[in-house]
């Protein structure tokens, strides 16, 4: 019965950093989130999962959905903004030295 527990709660914990992981990079996915904001985010969630014993799926669901919901909590929107904005730029750049490499055949 102990072997059982064991690899019960050792399953659970591997499934916990699996949330956990995919959380946080989603969220550094997100247009305007530094560092601070995933350090933020990560403490609120442990800290909320060690208080209340859940797990973190169950506490705020889905890591994507709720990557994109701190972000918009987190992330002064004019700052999102200027990332979308930014990150809109570079992929334009991207596409245009792609087609440039295309046609000279580098």
């Amino acid at each position: 019965m102990a072997d059982s527990d064991t690899r019960t709660g050792a399953a659970d914990e591997k499934d916990r950093e699996k949330w956990m992981a995919r959380f946080q990079v989603r969220l550094a996915m997100q247009p305007g989130v530094d560092r601070a904001v995933v350090l933020q985010a990560v403490k609120n969630v442990t800290f909320h999962c060690a208080e209340t014993g859940e797990h973190p799926r169950a506490a705020f669901g889905d890591p994507d959905e709720y990557a994109v919901r701190v972000a918009a909590e987190l992330v002064p929107a004019d700052r999102a903004a200027r990332a979308r904005q930014r990150n809109a730029v570079v992929d334009t750049l991207d596409s245009v030295l792609k087609k440039a490499r295309d046609v000279t055949g580098l």
